[in-house]
């Protein structure tokens, strides 16, 4: 074979190091049992919540002689205002005996009647579930009672006392799960840009420090070196992230919060969009921030300034509402965290998600070519720290 065509017939560089990246990370122990554990913990809070949702509170309900009857309605109708409570009934002989079972725990409330009513006792704390269903139970018992006193019916006594309820804001309940899983958004951006920039970085320094760097550039263009990293450490990223967001749909599919999985499959794709785009963008700023270090302590230094955006990200996702939220929307790139929970909430004009994402990706365009001209004006010097200024302007 001739020299020309092994020229044609290698691989490009920046697809080398690329690779090489992924290679590296995931034979790496340290990010293959992050990994998993991240995972557990997801498997395991979802597995928490779901086994909460299902359980069912079992309670003991004590009863003297002159309660019984309340309390068997209370036992008997107990599924029927809450599936998840099952009472069982404990006749006790007089007051003292009662007392004597809530002191030593052989039933959970003690139910008797008082001036104007009913009360549970409990040894010191209200069991909460027995009491909410009690307070059904009764109510519709003595109102039963009453009726039949003045020779009328529960229903006609009820008659025109219902209240529908209606939403002018959309659903609440909606609205709390949107506000959750866009904490998870913001948090999963944040968590990845901040490890993986800082890895990326302080691969950058080690080759810089050890001039190994020298070698490499002598074999292959700089340019290439900064987009094999770049492209490498953001399919990690991408690839562990949608690990992270497949496994918290299919564990929410098992909750109560089940029917809402369809609803977040959307605003989950677009937030995957935002992600790469932004997270290329941030991760050749942190490619910068090594390549103008010379040594490992000034990587502190030199990434200052990008821990403080990852911060306002980070924090300005979470915290922005109303107006400022929209115009942030649009701001690269804290429209990669913001733009994403705007969506989960709903009320977004379908442009407004395609002009965000354009508008990001230009920034992302810009950034990988300024960031590409520093990192290649940075990379070998070594005499020291090297200020962006200096780097802008250092011969090539």
């Amino acid at each position: 074979m001739s020299t020309d065509d092994s020229t044609e017939n290698r691989e490009p560089a920046w697809l080398l190091v690329t690779r090489r990246e992924i290679v590296s990370r995931i034979t790496d122990k340290s990010f293959l049992i992050g990994t998993v554990l991240m995972v557990a913990m997801l498997v395991g809070f979802i597995g928490f919540s779901a086994w909460q949702d299902e359980r069912t509170d079992e309670v003991t309900l004590g009863a003297t002689p002159d309660a019984v009857a309340m309390a068997t309605a209370i036992a008997d109708n107990a599924a029927e205002v809450d599936d998840k409570v099952d009472v069982t009934l404990v006749e006790l002989d007089d007051e003292a005996a009662a007392r004597a079972a809530l002191t030593e725990e052989e039933v959970d409330a003690w139910l008797h009647p008082v001036d104007g009513g009913w009360e549970l006792t409990t040894e010191s704390s209200e069991q909460d579930s027995l009491t909410d269903v009690a307070r059904v139970v009764v109510r519709q018992q003595v109102l039963a009672e009453n009726a039949a006193g003045v020779g009328s019916t529960v229903e006609a006594l009820e008659a025109g006392s219902s209240v529908s309820t209606a939403f002018l804001r959309g659903d609440a309940e909606k609205a709390g799960v949107a506000e959750a899983v866009g904490f998870v958004f913001v948090f999963l951006f944040y968590f990845a840009a901040l490890i993986f920039g800082m890895q990326l970085a302080s691969s950058v320094i080690e080759e810089k420090q050890s001039r190994i760097v020298e070698i490499i550039a002598a074999a292959i263009p700089l340019r290439h070196l900064l987009a094999g990293k770049v492209l490498g450490n953001t399919a990690l990223a991408v690839i562990q992230l949608m690990v992270y967001l497949a496994v918290g749909l299919v564990g929410l599919s098992f909750t109560s919060y089940k029917s809402y999985v369809p609803a977040l499959s959307g605003p989950t794709a677009w937030f995957i969009g935002f992600f790469l785009a932004g997270f290329i963008a941030l991760a050749c700023l942190w490619a910068v921030a090594g390549s103008l270090a010379s040594r490992t302590e000034d990587l502190q230094a030199t990434s200052t300034p990008l821990t403080m955006l990852m911060l306002v990200m980070f924090f300005g996702g979470l915290s922005l509402d109303g107006r400022g939220q929209v115009i942030a929307s649009f701001i690269p790139p804290v429209s990669a965290v913001v733009m994403p929970k705007r969506i989960l909430a709903g009320g977004v004009g379908w442009w407004e998600p395609l002009v965000a994402l354009g508008l990001l990706a230009v920034f992302a365009a810009v950034t990988v070519w300024v960031g590409e001209r520093l990192y290649r004006r940075a990379l070998l010097q070594t005499g020291g720290r090297v200020s962006l200024r200096q780097a802008w302007s250092a011969a090539e």
